[in-house]
């Protein structure tokens, strides 16, 4: 019997890579990705809600390609599961677009040095979204 669509989990770009991997479609390196033809590389890349070439250079990035992130978020006094339960969506977005911005290695630096310095909002593509996340009112959060 076919699950109802509603009933369906909606899966990051990353957690379907991970989940790939976790299910002996692969070995968890990216070479692995190219003995997929076109058409299984779809429709990955759509369960997936990203295109094609973006599922091939997540791949590539491999798992931990947001992982500076939920360190951002952390940074933020923001919990990742209860952004990921409120704002599902938004949280697979944010995921993407880490995974692929190229500035990993400034990132990592900034918030090794000092996580609280504005800085980073100059160069992070997620900046604008992370600030609104910061303006919510979450239950969890030390200064509520």
């Amino acid at each position: 019997m076919l699950a109802p669509p509603d009933s369906r989990k909606a899966w990051s770009p990353l957690e379907a890579l991970s989940r790939w991997w976790r299910d002996g479609s692969g070995d968890g390196s990216a070479s692995e990705l190219r003995c997929c033809g076109d058409e299984e590389i779809a429709r990955m890349a759509k369960d997936a809600s990203v295109s094609a070439g973006e599922f091939r250079k997540l791949a590539h990035k491999g798992s931990e390609g947001a992982e500076l992130l939920f360190h951002r978020l952390q940074a933020l006094d923001l919990d990742p599961k209860k952004v990921g339960r409120t704002e599902r969506r938004t949280l697979q977005d944010l995921e993407r677009v880490c995974a692929m911005c190229g500035g990993h290695r400034r990132c990592a630096r900034d918030l090794a040095r000092d996580s609280e310095d504005p800085v980073w909002e100059d160069y992070c593509p997620n900046a604008t979204t992370l600030n609104a996340l910061n303006k919510m009112p979450w239950s969890s959060r030390r200064e509520w």
